[in-house]
């Protein structure tokens, strides 16, 4: 049975039979706020389709080491070491459920990287005049990749007016355990490179 998370809370990603989780499968999602304005503010809304981009920040001792190998997202889709796989940006967030998809096997994670960060901005979201304010159903979840079963799921409710990228939520690992932290945390970042410097 999923477990809905609020702001802060961490719980561990073990299976309900108390076994440890190997196989991750993080979905994040998004839709574009319903123009407000009734027929009129809809027939003249010249709002452009809100893209956002997922991606994971892969740390060691809780920083970034490197830029270049441990980013991934969609300008690179996998991690060298073949453990966090990016399933491809969605350029419109249109559809029901996951709008992006990560994959992750814990296994192969070498063993000096501590913690998964997990990230969402806003593709030119300056240029676009576009924010998070203008954003409903986010919500990121970890699912049993091997059986499909979801662990948790976050929704996150805050409001989020001005900030043009986001810190959802973290893996992390204590005590040889993994670990899922429901963060979301709004930022006025414009870009991926931005939001990766909280992290250095």
């Amino acid at each position: 049975m999923s477990i809905s998370l609020k702001k802060g809370q961490k719980i561990s990603l073990a299976k309900s039979d108390g076994s440890k989780l190997t196989k991750l499968r993080v979905g994040l999602g998004w839709d574009a706020a319903k123009a407000e304005g009734g027929f009129f503010g809809k027939l003249f809304s010249s709002k452009k389709d809100i893209d956002c981009d997922a991606s994971v920040i892969m740390c060691i001792d809780g920083r970034l080491k490197s830029r270049e190998d441990d980013i991934v997202y969609f300008g690179n889709l996998k991690h060298r070491s073949g453990a966090v796989v990016h399933m491809g940006d969605n350029l419109t967030g249109e559809g029901e459920g996951d709008d992006e998809q990560i994959t992750i096997d814990l296994n192969r994670i070498p063993s000096e990287y501590d913690k998964l960060i997990f990230v969402v901005n806003i593709y030119k979201a300056v240029d676009r005049k576009q924010h998070f304010g203008m954003i409903a159903n986010a919500f990121i979840r970890i699912v049993d990749d091997t059986t499909g079963e979801e662990i948790c799921k976050y929704n996150l409710t805050d409001k989020y007016d001005g900030k043009l990228a986001m810190v959802v939520g973290e893996v992390y690992k204590k005590g040889g355990e993994w670990k899922f932290n429901a963060i979301g945390q709004g930022t006025e970042d414009t870009g991926l490179k931005s939001l990766s410097d909280r992290f250095v």
